[in-house]
């Protein structure tokens, strides 16, 4: 089977992506590879780029990828509250054409009612996912367990972006976390990651164990799989090919 592969533009470093020009300039090596879309991530721009997202999102197009759109903030602040940003983060999306927009979870408060996001939702076509981040207070498997099960209840119209590797930086079991969560994912990061004595570290699939795979073998297989893990090499075209190949297929 053949499954829609995303590749992350944040996978090929940030000094890479300033070295090439900016995010676009990686848009003819994600089409070559073989891709079907690129993840834009909004820390990646430079305020030029951000008054200019509409031409991004043509070159996109013309490169025949979809768009999905990363903004570094969290859908709840630290007073539990929705994000104030919420609509402009969607503005940019739509300039983007993106077809999907992601943020961390945030401070959310179990059993909060979620008529205000429902009402925002219900007017844009634009998919919202929430993921697993890489904060101990934000990131771990209860806080997004009651956050998706309050979802479920309330009928909310968005589901969960996977990160495999983040379950590593808050100290919980990506196996556990697969087995109460599969069920609310909607976009999956494909990344592997490695303890080091400075913390863990995100490793390219041929470097890693075989975990990657498991957890893949208990996600929805119809889902789209974004490649976040490290994309190095001489010929970035062909490495990124190697691995949209890999994910495609297993």
């Amino acid at each position: 089977m053949s499954r829609e592969v995303i590749v992350v533009t944040a996978a090929y470093g940030r000094e890479k992506v300033v070295e090439l020009g900016g995010q676009q300039a990686l848009l003819p090596v994600i089409a070559q590879a073989g891709a079907d879309g690129v993840e834009i991530r909004r820390e990646l721009f430079s305020e030029p780029e951000l008054q200019n997202l509409p031409a991004l999102g043509q070159a996109i197009r013309d490169h025949n990828l979809v768009a999905f759109y990363s903004v570094p903030e969290p859908l709840f602040n630290p007073a539990g509250e929705l994000t104030s940003n919420l609509q402009h983060y969607f503005s940019e999306a739509a300039q983007l054409n993106a077809r999907l927009i992601k943020f961390s979870l945030g401070h959310y408060q179990p059993g909060t009612r979620l008529s205000e996001l429902k009402e925002r939702l219900s007017r844009q076509s634009i998919r919202l996912v929430v993921e697993n981040d890489q904060t101990a207070d934000c990131g771990i498997l209860p806080a997004l367990s009651a956050f998706f099960q309050d979802v479920t209840d309330q009928q909310l119209p968005l589901e969960m972006t996977f990160d495999m590797a983040n379950w590593h930086w808050v100290d919980e079991s990506p196996l556990t976390a697969v087995q109460q969560l599969s069920q609310y994912v909607g976009y999956i990061h494909v990344k592997a990651a490695i303890a080091t004595q400075k913390g863990w570290r995100a490793i390219a699939l041929d470097d890693a164990d075989n975990l990657w795979q498991a957890l893949l073998a208990q996600l929805p297989s119809n889902t789209p799989r974004g490649i976040e893990f490290p994309l190095e090499g001489n010929d970035l075209t062909a490495v990124t090919r190697h691995y949209v190949n890999i994910v495609k297929k297993d």
